[in-house]
């Protein structure tokens, strides 16, 4: 069983997890490009630029970004890859059309497109990609390995795989500070600017929910995936997971 499925953004729904994501996500997209960027005082874009550069080698020409919200992550990968098309897909629209306003106004559009789209039921051939990137969503997934065998499915074999996702610092002070942070500021500002507090108190509680480093790295092994590797960003903060199929 999945340790994410337990933890949802809202405990008097009686929707599923991933309904009620969706739902979360679609009220705080209005500020949530302002509160991501404010809230991890912007290392957040230096963690994607990292992530994103292990793809350098392999040159992927079509790309995936799974949960690709407001369109950050897509947008870096461009930048720096400049591949030939990529696709983005989310469950929350609210999302989306942020993100597809942003990619309107860089003139992209041509080659960043998105769709509202299910991780767990990806509606793409098989052997398809040849890179699929995942930032901060993969805890948000109702079946965590469901999600990962979609994406490694949809893989052209050698393709690669991306994720880069929050984990927790094992170190002190570190440790101690970021559960603070988390568990009192995040929620403080997220309720101030985007009316929903709920979102900032279950991003803290599906990060310690989240199978982080080497029980992540198993995980994927254990979908089929190979030469998994890791590197953690601040202390341990957030993490990246490079792998194979």
């Amino acid at each position: 069983m999945d340790k994410t499925k337990k933890v949802v953004p809202y405990k008097y729904s009686e929707e599923g997890k991933k309904k009620q994501v969706a739902e979360m996500f679609d009220k705080i997209a209005p500020k949530y490009d302002f509160l991501n960027h404010f809230l991890s005082l912007n290392i957040d874009k230096i963690w994607r630029k990292k992530s994103i550069k292990l793809l350098q080698n392999s040159k992927p020409e079509l790309i995936l970004d799974v949960a690709a919200g407001t369109g950050d992550f897509a947008l870096e990968v461009y930048k720096q890859l400049k591949p030939r098309k990529i696709i983005g897909i989310d469950i929350s629209e609210g999302m989306l059309k942020a993100g597809e306003e942003k990619i309107r106004k860089k003139g992209l559009s041509n080659i960043i497109t998105f769709e509202t789209g299910d991780s767990e039921e990806l509606k793409f051939s098989d052997n398809f990609f040849d890179a699929v990137t995942v930032a901060f969503g993969v805890r948000n997934f109702e079946h965590l390995k469901i999600g990962l065998k979609e994406m490694y499915r949809v893989l052209k074999p050698s393709g690669k795989l991306v994720i880069l996702e929050f984990s927790q610092p094992e170190k002190f002070p570190v440790k101690q500070f970021y559960g603070f942070y988390s568990k009192n500021i995040l929620p403080f500002f997220g309720k101030l600017f985007s009316k929903d507090k709920s979102a900032y108190t279950y991003l803290p509680e599906s990060v310690n929910a989240f199978p982080y480093g080497e029980k992540f790295v198993n995980i994927l092994q254990e979908t089929g995936f190979s030469f998994v590797k890791s590197k953690s960003f601040a202390f341990g903060i957030s993490t990246v997971y490079y792998a194979t199929k």
